[in-house]
């Protein structure tokens, strides 16, 4: 096992750190103790992390440091504050702990960060704030090992791609989105010398595969759309058309493309599971209510092919 480790850190240049899962006893059920600095997207993709876990015969400890919609920057800001005035509450989450009293509290086998979704594009947005989180971790928490949450793309039918703003370097599709995510979130990972949790890769195979990519209704007429009615969301991965009732009682029907929905948790958290777990998630047992047991076995299959492929350094290819 040690020389294999050694020779896939030597063929795809990662640090050995970063390919040799936590030590384990014989005999001994493997814990995984795990702190997650992010916003809801890390929520998302954690939700069956443990699951998936205990299926697996593993143990996780997870605290997430979650701010809605935050960005690299945000996170980083807090612990610089904090820094520079223990006493000054910008520095604290609404916890009242500091970002640096979360890290102490350890040990950590494992600190990950991640960029707001809307700004993932764009690799600009991670300098320098994610090499100054990162070194936060490695100064606090110098036992773990860092890693950052490569988030994914919206729905191809987001309003971001369906009415664009026009803005500079602004995607628009689908497509052009996950390869700013995977081009930003792999150079910032190269620069850091950290692995990808490659739940966008997953993402993304998923949604262009010919058999199980979503695919948008395009017979639902919206104009005479009456409460409940919703268009065919078959397969997909993310939240998407849903009502919303308003404080007068209106009901109307909104869309969020952005936020994964059980399915995309699932397959979010199986990416998770084969990173922090150092194992296979295929044939895994627990599969949430409501997924049937083929599409389980394709979202674990895709999982599992997103980190084999990150790996090797491989993208995956539009199909």
């Amino acid at each position: 096992m040690k020389t294999a480790v050694l020779l896939l850190g030597f063929l795809t240049g990662i640090p050995l750190a970063a390919v040799e899962p936590p030590a384990q006893r014989q005999g001994e059920t493997k814990t995984v103790r795990l702190l997650t600095i992010g916003n809801s997207f890390s929520k998302n993709a954690t939700r069956f992390l443990g699951d998936l876990a205990k299926a697996g015969e593993y143990s996780l400890i997870h605290r997430p440091i979650i701010v809605g919609g935050a960005s690299l920057e945000l996170h980083a800001a807090k612990a610089q504050a904090h820094e520079r005035d223990p006493e000054n509450k910008d520095g604290l989450y609404a916890n009242g702990r500091s970002l640096e009293q979360e890290l102490c509290d350890g040990p950590w086998d494992f600190v990950t960060i991640q960029q707001a979704s809307i700004k993932s594009h764009d690799v600009e947005t991670f300098r320098p704030f994610a090499a100054w989180l990162n070194d936060c971790i490695r100064r606090n928490a110098p036992g773990a090992e860092a890693l950052i949450h490569e988030t994914w793309a919206y729905r191809r039918d987001d309003p971001r791609f369906t009415s664009p703003s026009g803005k500079p370097g602004e995607p628009t599709s689908q497509e052009a989105m996950y390869r700013g995510i995977r081009e930003a979130y792999g150079s910032i990972a190269q620069e850091l010398g950290i692995r990808r949790i490659p739940v966008g890769d997953a993402f993304f195979l998923a949604d262009t595969d010919r058999e199980w990519g979503f695919r948008p209704d395009t017979s639902f007429d919206f104009k005479t759309a009456r409460y409940p009615a919703l268009p065919d969301q078959t397969h997909s991965l993310h939240v998407g058309w849903q009502w919303k009732t308003l404080k007068d009682g209106t009901r109307v029907i909104r869309m969020d493309g952005h936020h994964a929905n059980t399915t995309g948790e699932y397959l979010g958290g199986c990416v998770w599971f084969e990173v922090l777990f150092g194992a296979s998630v295929v044939g895994n047992s627990f599969v949430p209510p409501g997924i049937e047991s083929a599409y389980a076995r394709f979202l674990q299959e895709t999982a599992h092919r997103a980190v084999a492929e990150s790996r090797t350094r491989v993208s995956p290819a539009v199909r």
